[in-house]
């Protein structure tokens, strides 16, 4: 068994035209699509980059890893304590764990161990390779190391290569030589000047006055990456440098496939393509980060093209990210460890059939603290700390009408905001009964003084503020989190 998953570090899914996406920013995904399953409702439990990785490496959900933020002590896995072996518990119950004991070589490209210090992410691996720029690579960086890869190892029986690729995440530095393939494209058309005016008479870290962090630096090093995003032409050019992203990483995803053809084995491979997390492009006023437990953070893409099962398939039950390695297991004829929280749905790959959660909850606490339930129709997202943005502790969205989170309905709707708190209440006790730690690390992160990503910056950003005419968003926050 040959496998190789795809790791497409910030991908959304509705920018690949396998999802609907008017660009044709992913030929060579789209084709894996074509020959596969493609899941449409498949979501991180834990966002973003080190939360939502390790829920999936480890099968659990952040709330047991103790892993939802991205500093502080909830950076890193519960200490085992006194009961801890000579190994963590984690090598032998880990993804990758079960990789190599269902007989599979097991190698990794990527920096992701080195970028956030998670050197359990190396669990399991017979190799890691480091392309060593802390997630700043771009794609022909990391293709020497996974060509020389396969050249040297596709002919072999029984591996699994992880390839992580980055260049859809901020800052977008495709080499200009490339140009821009979708200059004559038109934008995606759901955010207009009225809702681009909202957003900058609002604030938050990475809005529409602020896109690069909390700050408009005067000179910026990457010409793709607008430093504001005044009106509708500056907003294009931010699209553009995430969707040339997507095309140049999917033109080197074709190089790889090319060379797994050359060896003779891409057809008996199985490929699997998804992401760590989404990327909010203008949605809650965010642009070009992932800082939300909202239906665009949380929502990955998740294709699989294994060999002898179904193709052109499209599973829209409802899915966690957590959920991969318990089918991977089902599929390679291995036991999940009991202590995985997700569930099988390999139903779907070997026959089309089905099996979905009834509602999933994720999980944001690096930008903000927020969880939320996807059920039915509908996103309702709770806020614990807003991040420095302008949401309300209850935020409510239909995302088969509204998939760009424009309009909050939590006002008109208070039943379904009820529905929806009840399923969050339901899901913690739930979860907080199987664990072992018996703490919930979001509070964790609450008690340590908010989301790693703005702890110590609200005088820089109240400075911000007040320097731009907007004192009194600088006020307000002042008020809520103390000077």
């Amino acid at each position: 068994m040959r496998i190789l998953y795809l790791d497409l570090d910030t991908l959304r899914p509705d920018h690949l035209g396998c999802y609907g996406y008017h660009r044709n920013t992913s030929p060579n995904i789209d084709a894996l699509a074509a020959q596969g399953v493609r899941c449409e409702n498949y979501y991180v439990s834990d966002a973003p980059c080190l939360p939502s990785r390790a829920a999936l490496f480890n099968g659990r959900f952040g709330i047991h890893t103790g892993i939802v933020g991205h500093g502080g002590t909830a950076a890193d896995p519960f200490v085992e304590g006194p009961g801890r072996m000579f190994r963590s518990s984690a090598s032998n119950t880990g993804w990758v764990s079960m990789l190599r004991k269902a007989g599979l070589h097991t190698a990794s490209i990527s920096p992701f161990g080195e970028r956030h210090s998670a050197w359990w992410f190396y669990n399991s691996f017979n190799e890691m390779h480091n392309t060593g720029k802390g997630g700043l690579e771009r794609a022909d960086e990391v293709q020497p190391v996974a060509l020389d890869w396969i050249n040297r190892n596709a002919k072999k029986d029984n591996w699994f290569l992880q390839l992580n690729y980055w260049d859809p995440h901020t800052p977008y530095r495709t080499p200009m030589e490339y140009g821009n393939p979708f200059e004559d494209s038109p934008a995606p058309d759901w955010l207009t000047q009225e809702i681009l005016d909202k957003h900058r008479e609002s604030y938050g870290p990475h809005s529409a006055c602020e896109p690069i962090h909390l700050d408009e630096p005067a000179e910026y090093k990457w010409p793709r990456v607008p430093t504001s995003i005044r009106n509708l032409d500056d907003w294009k050019r931010w699209i553009d440098g995430y969707d040339t992203g997507i095309k140049y990483m999917d033109d080197h995803i074709g190089q790889a496939l090319s060379a797994l053809g050359d060896q003779g084995v891409l057809d008996d491979t199985a490929i699997i393509v998804s992401s760590d997390h989404g990327e909010n492009q203008g949605e809650l006023n965010v642009y070009g980060d992932h800082q939300t437990a909202d239906y665009i953070c949380s929502r990955v893409p998740l294709i699989a093209r294994w060999p002898g099962m179904q193709k052109g398939i499209v599973d829209k039950a409802l899915h966690y990210n957590v959920d991969l390695p318990p089918t991977m297991a089902e599929l390679l004829g291995q036991q999940s460890p009991a202590i995985w929280d997700g569930k099988s749905f390999a139903s779907t790959l070997k026959d089309g059939k089905p099996n979905g959660w009834d509602y999933v909850v994720v999980s944001q606490c690096a930008w903000s603290c927020q969880r939320a339930v996807r059920f039915g129709p509908w996103v309702l997202i709770r806020t614990y700390h807003d991040g420095f943005k302008e949401f309300p502790p209850a935020m409510l969205f239909n995302i088969e009408t509204d998939p760009h989170e424009t309009k909050d309905m939590a006002a008109e709707r208070p039943e379904i905001v009820n529905e929806g708190l009840a399923l969050l209440e339901q899901w913690t006790a739930e979860q907080m009964t199987k664990s072992e730690n018996r703490v919930d690390p979001l509070w964790t992160v609450m008690r340590e003084g908010g989301p790693f990503h703005t702890i110590g910056a609200l005088e820089q950003y109240a400075k911000r503020l007040r320097e731009t005419g907007r004192a009194c968003h600088a006020e307000k926050l002042e008020r809520q989190y103390g000077r």
